[in-house]
């Protein structure tokens, strides 16, 4: 399966008509359902000719340059193949003479936002364009400049200069719509004109890995190629989404469409119009999912929040106080009840507020106050370490499915390792360990075990050895895994492996279980 950027298309199965007496026979039962949204309309025809003058088609033109030319067959051969030198003089005699710069078109959707000439659009449907054109409803076509562009929610703002006011459409609160809401799309499908289609929200808070806001509306209203960019309309008549993205194994529709809400859409596209830019909020953070075996770990009752598994020293989480290890749970008074729910909430934080995050730390609840900073994008310090003193060699220890071995300035040679890292290092995992089905692989390095440094391989049997003992006094709730923040290529991330795989030691090996 694939996702396709702006092509959207609905199938649906037309429902049968029961009648009362028949569903009667069948033993269904027909009843009322509490807070029932209003049926589907007899026609949306009026709504249809309200919104459809403030929609527009958009294209764009690129100029290609290279030798590729459009349509130009592609044959693939093998090296070497006894067929090779027949299919280069094939090519060779049968390509096109002009090989100069192409023009390339693409089209898309957009819909008109103010009366002065403001569009707004997919960041796909304009990206790399050297010109674009906007065609009102009427065929008037207006050159367009772009105003701004957001990669990471696939939006950008036009500007246009009309002749006099066009007609604009209003924002919807998206936060309001439900699943099984009706929904109504107008675009520009296949470059064929305005087109409306009528479908139903299918689910919320989907998460289609295409960036990491993610947070789409998805929607059976019938949505095809050339979409892109056009809007998503609640029956009020507002813009409650911008349609974006297919679902589809092959490329085609199976109906199966998605948008990006209005609420953070409107915030995007208000910045744009403002700086020209997005502004967002910045913590200054690296985080990871909240599994069950973490959780366990962190002697938390159920997963959730965000781990972080790193922090920058000068960026506001490092100054207020945020640690490597906290688990956060609220920020700014909304719950943080999975990662990825994190960062959205951040980048909405207006930039230089002050706001109340608690976190799990040790076991315990801590509330802090952290002052949210701007996010600069080529913003990537490492913070080093300076190393006082060379601990002494220590042999290799089999703990947790690992051989362990103390890191040596030849080890650091061998796997690469940073100068200012520091750790455990993995020497070998076994392929049947928890260790292994986790994605420890040699040359990491094991900095904490249970949120604790340690250095050699005997802190690392010490704080196991805690763990043990701990378990011996417990009558329940045994603790089952050990969690290790892990670092590998200076990046760090926090790894829960199973406590009951411990590798027997080997005879003569001192410091093991």
């Amino acid at each position: 399966m694939k996702f396709v950027t702006g092509t959207l298309k609905s199938r649906r199965a037309s429902a049968p008509l029961v009648s009362l007496a028949a569903a009667a026979t069948f033993g269904l039962l027909l009843l009322p359902v509490s807070g029932q949204a209003r049926g589907a309309p007899d026609s949306f025809a009026d709504l249809s000719a309200k919104l459809s003058p403030a929609v527009v088609n958009i294209s764009t033109t690129q100029v290609v340059k290279g030798n590729k030319q459009q349509g130009q067959p592609e044959f693939m051969v093998p090296p070497g193949s006894p067929f090779e030198e027949f299919f280069k003089e094939f090519l060779e005699r049968n390509r096109p003479k002009n090989r100069g710069p192409r023009r390339a078109t693409s089209l898309g959707s957009g819909f008109v936002i103010d009366a002065s000439g403001l569009v707004v659009t997919n960041n796909h449907v304009i990206a790399e364009a050297d010109e674009i054109s906007v065609r009102l409803s009427d065929g008037t076509v207006l050159k367009a400049v772009l105003v701004g562009r957001d990669a990471k929610t696939d939006l950008a703002l036009l500007k246009v200069e009309p002749k006099g006011k066009l007609p604009a459409l209003k924002w919807g609160n998206s936060d309001d719509s439900r699943v099984g809401d009706w929904v109504l799309a107008i675009g520009n499908p296949f470059g064929l004109g305005g087109s409306v289609t009528a479908g139903i929200i299918s689910a919320r808070g989907r998460d289609i890995n295409s960036g990491p806001y993610d947070d789409f509306f998805q929607t059976d209203a019938a949505i095809n190629r050339g979409n892109s960019g056009g809007p998503l309309f609640n029956m009020k008549g507002e813009v409650i989404g911008i349609n974006t993205a297919i679902y589809s194994p092959t490329g085609g529709s199976v109906g199966i469409g998605f948008a990006i809400p209005a609420t953070l859409a409107n915030r995007v596209i208000k910045q744009l119009a403002e700086f020209g830019r997005t502004r967002r909020g910045w913590l200054g953070v690296r985080i990871q999912t909240v599994t069950d075996e973490i959780a366990e770990g962190l002697g938390m009752e159920k997963a959730a929040g965000a781990l972080v598994a790193g922090v920058g020293d000068d960026g506001p989480a490092g100054k207020a106080g945020i640690e490597q290890g906290d688990v956060i749970l609220r920020f700014d008074e909304q719950e943080v009840d999975e990662m990825r729910a994190l960062p959205r909430i951040v980048a909405n934080t207006s930039i230089g507020k002050t706001v109340k995050v608690e976190v799990w730390r040790r076991g315990e609840l801590t509330s802090l106050e952290v002052t949210i900073a701007e996010m600069e994008e080529s913003d990537t310090k490492v913070a080093s370490v300076e190393q006082e003193s060379k601990p002494e060699p220590a042999k290799d220890v089999t703990l947790l499915g690992m051989r362990l071995s103390t890191l040596t300035e030849a080890a650091r040679e061998t796997f690469k390792v940073d100068e200012a890292s520091q750790g455990v290092l993995v020497l070998e995992v076994a392929a049947d360990s928890s260790a292994a089905k986790r994605g420890l692989q040699p040359g990491d390095l094991i900095v904490e075990v249970q949120q604790n440094l340690v250095t050699t391989p005997a802190d690392v049997a010490k704080q196991i050895g805690k763990i043990r003992e701990s378990n011996k006094a417990r009558k329940s709730k045994k603790v089952k895994t050990v969690l290790l923040l892990v670092e590998r290529a200076r990046n760090k991330r926090f790894v829960a492996v199973q406590l009951d795989e411990l590798a027997k030691p080997k005879a003569g090996d001192k410091g093991k279980e």
